[in-house]
């Protein structure tokens, strides 16, 4: 019978400082693939994570690759929200691109109103990926949608929105035009982020473009 190896701080520690001496993420992925491999138990990090940034990434990515289960992966994250700035809440989003629609979107609406900057960038930035790509879904995910002071969580709104249009173009368009109450920090934004995209067209970028003086307005 396999033991499971727990690892302390001090453990990891030893194993970050055997690194080159300026090791970069991908060496710390190397550490990581390995920990996965060994099925090793990283939960000593958790309180730790906050205040010693370098065990972040290693207690996410090692806890959240032995997870096979999508679900439990939401579940995972969101009993460990210590986000710390924006890198922390992107990277996470591939682990729950093939979550539930239904879970994610229950997950989202209770974060888009926390106190923590990073917990509402997180509900809008988890759907930046599959979860997205469906019609059906559009009118809830734009429901999520609303003012917000925070820089980060603003980058986040405009990012989801972009890349709603990027699938549904003309969809966005009307929401931007006829019923967005969204302030220009975040509409603005939104539309910069359509016009440096590779994935929209020319003809909807002049249109996307077009709506500028009217965002101004709201």
């Amino acid at each position: 019978m396999n033991t499971i190896r727990k690892l302390t701080r001090q453990e990891v520690q030893a194993d970050l400082d055997s690194l080159a001496k300026n090791y970069k993420t991908k060496d710390v992925d190397g550490l990581i693939r390995r920990y996965v491999k060994e099925g090793a138990d990283v939960s000593d990090l958790r309180g730790h994570i906050l205040t010693e940034q370098q065990f972040h990434r290693i207690y996410y990515y090692v806890s959240l690759k032995q997870l096979k289960n999508p679900g439990q992966r939401l579940r995972f994250i969101t009993d460990n929200m210590f986000f710390s700035d924006w890198w922390h809440t992107d990277q996470l989003i591939k682990f729950v691109s093939d979550v539930d629609f239904d879970t994610a979107f229950a997950c989202a609406e209770k974060c888009v109103y926390d106190e923590d900057t990073f917990i509402r960038r997180w509900g809008y930035v988890m759907f930046i990926s599959k979860l997205c790509r469906s019609g059906e879904n559009l009118p809830r995910i734009i429901s999520l949608l609303h003012d917000d002071d925070e820089y980060y969580v603003q980058m986040a709104e405009a990012w989801l929105i972009a890349e709603l249009a990027i699938f549904f173009p003309e969809d966005i368009y009307d929401y931007l035009k006829n019923d967005c109450t969204l302030k220009y920090s975040i509409t603005g934004k939104a539309v910069q982020k359509i016009l440096d995209s590779y994935r929209i067209s020319d003809e909807y970028k002049e249109k996307f473009k077009a709506l500028r003086p009217t965002l101004k307005t709201v």
